[in-house]
């Protein structure tokens, strides 16, 4: 829908690639301003300057590593600075680090479980904290299906995904008085440099398990934060939309 995002801003979290990107393109085309924060300081550069092309949305890019409390408070205020308010707040970044339980570290785990869980939990505290005061807002957490079902090798990723899930719930009911919604979207097989990086015929493979018959793209997941986001979901919260092909329905 053009122009739905009209005076909106927001933050989006490792956005300046794959999904998250996806998601933030989507934001600009439809009127938001965006907060395009990653860890690597220049790809968020690069992403907005990109995303200020598309229109007639904007977006700035930058640096922000989300386990660290300070980088994540100031991902909000470039947000408020620029209007005063945070709309909308999306909890994407993330890292793998695949490995069979005797091969992974604890190091590998930690990583994996701070990226995802304590960075969106920072991220939904420094979003709650402005979004109470202006009595809206709405926040969507990035899970995957690998937190409903588990994946071999991914102890540390599916972990963290289905943590997602009920930190997702958990702060719907703590923020809804607010008028703060709080929604998760739980995305399969998507065409992301994660796909690239798979063994050859995996692909495949996986594809075969999908009712749909194929991969899922990342403006298709966008569309999904993009109505969790909009007053069209303005009745949900405590949700999370599976986005697979129908694959572990």
């Amino acid at each position: 829908m053009t122009g739905e995002f009209t005076g909106k801003h927001g933050v989006i979290t490792g956005a300046a690639q794959g999904i998250g990107y996806a998601i933030a393109e989507h934001l600009v085309t439809n009127g938001a301003t965006v907060v395009v924060a990653d860890l690597d300081d220049s790809a968020a550069t690069a992403a907005a300057e990109k995303l200020n092309r598309v229109g007639p949305g904007s977006a700035r890019g930058v640096g922000c590593d989300v386990t660290n409390e300070e980088d994540v408070a100031s991902a909000a205020t470039a947000c408020q600075d620029t209007a005063g308010r945070i709309d909308f707040w999306v909890n994407n970044a993330g890292i793998t680090r695949d490995l069979s339980l005797r091969n992974m570290t604890l190091a590998d785990f930690r990583a994996v479980i701070d990226v995802h869980l304590v960075g969106a939990w920072l991220g939904i505290r420094a979003a709650a904290a402005q979004m109470r005061e202006q009595g809206s807002g709405s926040i969507v957490n990035i899970s995957s299906i690998s937190g409903k079902v588990g994946n071999p090798g991914q102890t540390n990723y599916s972990a963290a995904k289905a943590g997602l899930v009920g930190m997702t719930k958990a702060a719907a009911k703590e923020l809804g008085r607010y008028g703060i919604r709080v929604n998760a979207v739980a995305p399969g097989l998507t065409r992301t440099s994660m796909i690239e990086a798979m063994k050859p015929g995996l692909v495949e493979a996986r594809v075969a398990e999908i009712p749909l018959g194929r991969v899922g793209e990342p403006a298709e997941v966008a569309e999904a934060v993009s109505f969790l986001l909009s007053q069209r979901s303005s009745y949900m919260t405590g949700a999370v939309l599976q986005i697979s092909g129908g694959r572990h329905m």
